[in-house]
This record gives structure tokens, C-alpha cells and sequence, in this order.
């Protein structure tokens, strides 16, 4: 199948594909005569493995990874593991950022008037005029 047709099938643009490609995420596609790429059952199954890791975060180098020890029967299960728990760790350290992100603009939000006074604690601690910081606003801003 052509490269639209193999985009349709797996849910991966025709552009992710061609990317995938140039950084020998997927190894060259086959052509035609005419050099349009072709695809087969064994690159359908390659782009929605990948499409289904990014879905759930991992970056393209843990995905090479993946791919490398999915593609290898010698594997040991191990090494998945790690990854995944590597990819597990950064997703609570992001997590716990994100947290700390929203209940300081919940904050900020909570002692914002919101009225026709020119006051606002949120364009303060942004300019840092106030002499807040994001992450201790709760704590020391008005």
C-alpha cells in the first residue's frame, strides 16, 4: 500500500511517517518503479507500535529502544521493564510540576479581584514585582 494508504491504516500521517523514516526510526520503506513508497503488513504493525508509545509519552529514543528489543526474541524482559519505569518516574516528576504549576494560578486566581482596578497579583508574579516566585506564591504573595 502507498504511504496514504499505510497513514489511513495506522492512524500516523503521511509527514510522521516520511520523519520516522529520515531518522531511521522505521528502516526504508520499498518502492514502486516510479519511487513511491510501499508498505506492508510488517510497516503497519511497526508505525502503529510507535504510534501507540507516543500516545502513552515515550520519546523517540526510549521508542527506538522498544523497538529494538520488541524486534529481538532474545530479549529479556527486564530491559522493557526498566524503560517503562524510567518513563514512569519522569511521568510523576511531571506530574508533581504540573500540580505545583496549578495550585500556584489557582492561587493567584483565588486573591485576583477581578474588577475594574488596575491591581493584579497575577501580572505581579509574573513580572515578579511582588517579590513572589511561581512556585511560592501560595505562600508569600498576596
Amino acid at each position: 500500500m502507498n504511504i496514504g494508504q499505510a497513514a489511513a491504516e495506522t492512524g500516523v500521517s503521511a509527514k510522521m511517517i516520511r520523519y520516522y523514516e529520515s531518522i531511521e526510526l522505521i528502516p526504508p520503506s520499498g518502492r514502486t518503479d516510479a519511487g513511491y513508497r510501499i508498505y506492508g503488513d510488517r510497516d503497519l504493525h511497526t508505525l502503529r507500535f510507535i504510534r501507540r508509545a507516543r500516545n502513552l509519552g515515550f520519546s523517540l529514543e526510549q521508542i527506538r529502544d522498544l523497538l529494538s528489543l520488541w524486534q529481538n526474541r532474545q530479549r529479556v524482559s527486564k530491559d522493557v521493564k526498566a524503560i517503562v519505569k524510567g518513563h514512569v518516574a519522569e511521568l510523576d516528576r511531571r506530574i508533581e510540576e504540573l500540580t505545583e504549576m496549578r495550585d500556584t494560578l489557582n492561587h493567584l486566581a483565588r486573591h485576583c479581584a477581578g474588577d475594574n482596578r488596575p491591581d493584579c497579583p497575577i501580572l505581579a508574579d509574573l513580572a515578579d514585582e511582588g517579590g513572589c516566585d511561581a512556585l511560592d506564591a501560595k505562600k508569600h504573595c498576596r
